[in-house]
């Protein structure tokens, strides 16, 4: 099945070589993340790779990428954990710019926002 130009813009490969991660963008392995985070001061647990498959599968179903829809579909899959907040102890860096890095997806338009003191 050949990718379209959405498909590109959202980084699905339609073909992922990792049957674990079957909506991860074309270029990502579990070793470029793990790489990622090693960069960023994070050892990867099991919650790490949920809230990485959550990302990956938002970006597969979103015609259009958002940070607040983003932030929202983590605050309900992790609920039973306390929600985003649990989230952004995985993440301090911010679950949505750095969740989406370590899933090898560009953050949508407006999550890191340095005006608002950002830590990324």
């Amino acid at each position: 099945m050949a990718k379209t130009r959405d498909d590109i813009l959202h980084g699905r490969s339609g073909n992922s070589v990792d049957a674990n991660f079957p909506d991860a963008p074309a270029s990502w392995s579990a070793t470029v993340a793990e790489q990622t985070a090693k960069e960023e001061g994070i050892e990867l647990t099991e919650d790490h790779w949920q809230a990485i498959r959550a990302v990956q599968e938002y970006y597969a179903k979103a015609e259009t990428p958002r940070a607040r829809e983003l932030h929202d579909a983590f605050d309900e899959k992790f609920h039973a954990m306390g929600g985003v907040k649990y989230v952004y102890l995985l993440f301090p860096g911010g679950p949505v710019a750095q969740g989406c890095r370590m899933a090898g997806l560009e953050p949508p338009a407006g999550s890191i926002d340095r005006s608002f003191g950002s830590v990324q």
